[in-house]
This record gives structure tokens, sequence and C-alpha cells, in this order.
């Protein structure tokens, strides 16, 4: 089979996970399987370079100095282990060198002139991955298996959207083919930097913060991948968040749709446009622990597995805001809702879930806290006429609030689920802001208060018996 891996920064970060990663492509290897692999940088360098630059734009320059410092160390030191004292330590290190020196000659270009562009910030979010890949692929070699280090911005074609770019299916696939077949028929390991891509004119794009898995699935997709593998740092996705609730456990098998909606409410294992690319060449992925490597972990494909589970599992999003747009104008009037959903779009603000009154007075939304004051005030300016002929009221927000998320495909056509969801929440106590419920019958979602959003995830886990593995 060729699989493509994934491994996430903890997966790479230190000399022991790099063990793990060795005995796990070995293994692979011996079982007749081509390998591309994938990386992310080691855990806490993209944090590092972020940081770095972000200060670097208010005169602090001295922040990214430190973090050469600290990045060179955390690379030397398992350089150092795989390779001791050789010219492949000396060469590694000299790509991860002249990385460094980029980054230094980014920030003090980013000092001076007082401005951190999404461009640049792109530039430097990506120098983790590409200090990563050659280091991943010499210590391979080292080891006894063959590999070889290629950036992805030869590989993924992506628009111009910096910090969250697109790929271009047709160009990538033609890149991507013609730059990793030539490596796996040499029977070597392709080790590819993740996050990343380039635009058709070569400038370097990411594909937002966690973008190696879509990185995974877009070069799966691309080459035909019998499955994609994202090896991380626990044994699947969960039931929901262990910390929250301690009887939560890994969930053996789901449905591309049930992931989606799990990403995309908080399920952080997996990034929120992985799937779709597998999704369209219906490519298996299994989420996998590399600290744990016997563990199944989940395995997503196109059709759920048979579940006595209507309820698989219970996400939630956190420190978010309930924006409402209401009033007596708001009745039979067209174009109100078009108006105001074009008015957020262009704050570039993602809306994760809509509710509107069947009597049309209101509509609520909900969006990321951090961007509730720019949307409430392009909406107040938008609508301002009607606002002042008191149509509408006074665009209206609710801080501290949570979307919980209550997956299950099986919820399909089964009575009586969303009366068992009310009536745990109502003996918790538990009010209810907003409810939202999308056709396919895979999600239902709810807006509770932040504080209470813990007693709810409780309340519905234990509920659907979601403490007893099938």
């Amino acid at each position: 089979m060729l699989i493509v891996m994934k491994f996430g920064g903890t997966s790479v970060g230190s000399v022991d996970a790099l063990n793990n990663v060795v005995d796990i492509i070995k293994k692979s290897r011996q079982e007749g399987h081509q390998a591309v692999v994938i990386v992310s940088a080691m855990s806490g360098v993209t944090n590092m370079l972020l940081d770095s630059a972000r200060k670097a734009e208010v005169g602090d320059e001295e922040t990214c100095h430190q973090a050469r410092q600290q990045i060179a160390r955390k690379h030397e030191e398992a350089i150092r282990h795989f390779l001791g004292d050789t010219p492949e330590q000396a060469a590694v290190m000299g790509q991860i060198e002249a990385h460094l020196d980029e980054f230094e000659s980014l920030c003090h270009g980013i000092r001076v002139l007082g401005e951190l562009t999404p461009r640049a910030l792109d530039v430097i979010g990506g120098l983790g991955e590409r200090m990563s890949a050659p280091q991943v692929a010499a210590v391979l070699t080292r080891a006894g298996v063959p590999a070889e280090s290629v950036a992805a911005t030869e590989l993924i074609v992506t628009d111009r959207r910096f910090g969250s770019a697109v790929p271009l299916i047709g160009e990538t696939a033609k890149k991507t083919k013609a730059g990793l077949r030539p490596i796996l028929e040499q029977g070597q390991v392709a080790v590819v930097t993740g996050f990343i891509g380039a635009t058709e004119d070569g400038i370097q794009t990411t594909l937002g913060r966690g973008g190696s898995d879509y990185s995974a699935t877009i070069i799966g997709r691309a080459l035909g991948a019998d499955e994609v593998w994202i090896w991380t740092d626990v044994n699947g996705v969960m039931t929901t968040d262990p910390r929250v609730v301690p009887e939560a456990h890994p969930i053996a098998h789901l449905s591309y749709a049930e992931i989606s909606e799990l990403s995309y409410f908080g399920a952080k294992v997996l990034h929120s446009q992985a799937i779709r690319p597998a999704r369209r060449a219906n490519i298996p992925v299994r989420i996998l622990n590399t600290f744990e490597p016997d563990h199944p972990g989940t395995l997503i494909t196109a059709d759920a597995k048979d579940s006595s589970k209507t309820v698989k599992a219970v996400a939630a999003i956190k420190n978010m805001s309930l924006v409402s747009v209401e009033g007596p104008g708001m009745i039979g009037i067209p174009g109100v809702a078009g108006r105001t959903f074009s008015a957020v779009a262009r704050t570039q603000t993602s809306v994760l879930m809509i509710s509107q009154a069947s009597s049309e007075q209101s509509i609520c939304f909900i969006v990321p806290s951090v961007d509730v004051k720019k949307v409430v005030d392009v909406l107040e300016e938008e609508l301002a006429r009607e606002i002042e002929r008191r149509d509408l009221d006074r665009v209206k927000w609710e801080d501290e609030t949570v979307i919980l998320a209550v997956v299950g495909s099986g919820m399909k056509g089964t009575p009586g689920v969303s009366g068992r969801l009310f009536g745990a929440l109502g003996r918790e106590q538990v009010n209810i802001i907003a409810i939202a419920q999308g056709s396919s019958e895979c999600n239902i979602s709810l807006v509770v208060a932040q504080g209470e959003a813990d007693k709810a995830v409780r309340a519905i886990h234990k509920e659907f018996q979601l403490e007893r593995p099938d």
C-alpha cells in the first residue's frame, strides 16, 4: 500500500519521539508499504517563531535572538543524538542555521518597518517545518531507511490567502506526482514539510494552524494513496475532552461526516479542513498515537460502522459570543438576513452557528469572541437606517458562551434523541440559549453559558452512555 503518514509536533519534538517515528516507519516498510511522511515543526518551535515576529513589529528584537538560540539547541540535541559528529550532522545543522539566519533577518526587517504583513507571517511561520523535514530525513537515512526531504512549496499550489490558503487541486496533483513518484520508485521515503504551500508564482503560503493534517490528505489525494495515517499524541478521537469527563475514551470508527462535525466544533485532533480531500477521494484516514503505536486508534471512512450508539461524541468550542439582530421590522421584509451575513463576511469572521425564530423577528449567530467587536460595529453601520427607524433594535451580543456539538450518524431517523438530550440538560438545570440542527441529523448544536459548559458535557456524556465502549 501507499501510505501518507503525518507526524505532529510532539511526534517529532524530542529524541524519544523521533525514535518512535523511526520504528513506525521501519515497520511499515517491512510490511511492504511505500511511505510519504509529512512532518510538523518540532513542538513549540512555531509558537516561538510567530511570537518573535509579532514582538518585532512593536520594536522587540531580543525575543527573536533568544528564540533562535532555543530553536537551534532543540534541533542540535536531536541531530547529535542520531547523527553524532558526522558530515551528515554538519550538513543538516547547516540547513537549520541558514533558516535561522533568514528568521533573524526577517524579524529585523519587521522591526525596522514596524509592520508584520500576512505574507511575512507565513514565511516565518513555515520555517519550523523547513527545519524539521531535513532533520527527519537524515535521521531515517542514518537508521537504514533511505529518505529524501522535499519542501511542500514545490508540491502544494495554493491561492494567495496568506494564513489560510486554499489548495489548487489540479496544479497540486501534477506537481506532487512529478515531485514524489520518482523518490518512491527509487525505494526511498519522501519526507515533506507540512503546513506550507506556495502560490503559482512561488510565494510561500500556509494552510492555517494545524495545517500539516491538511497537507497529508492533500498529498494523499494527489497521489491516490491507499490510506492516510495521522500520528499524534492521543489514541484517536475521544468521545469528549477527558479533562472534563475522565471516562471519555477513543472512538473506534467514525464516518467522514461525523469527523467533519467534530473537527469543526473543537475536536483538535484533526484540522477542520483535513478530511475534505480524503472524503472526495474516498481514502480511509486513521488517527494513531506515536507513543502507543499498537493502539488501533480511530478509523475514518465514508460510512459509520453499525453501532448501538445514537450519539458518539460531544465537542465543545469555547470563547464564543452570540450576536443577535432582532426587531419588528424584520417580519416579512426580504434581504435583512442577506445584508446581515454579507456585512459579517466583509470582516472575514467565521460564523460557526446560526439560529432564526420562525416569527422572523430575530436572527442570532455565533462568532469567536475576539471578533465580536468588529462584527457588531459593521452590523450597526450596515443596518443604521433600520435601527434609526426602530424597525430593528440595536445589535446585541452576549460573551462567554460555548457551542456544544452532539454528534452521531445514528441520530438520523431515531426518535427521542432530542428529548433525551434536553431532558438530561434540564435535570442539571443547564439553560440553553440557542439551538440548531442540520438536515443531515448528524449533529445537534446548542449554545450555553461558558460557566455551565463542563456540567452540560458531563450530563450529555452520561445520558448517552458514551463511557461504555462498543
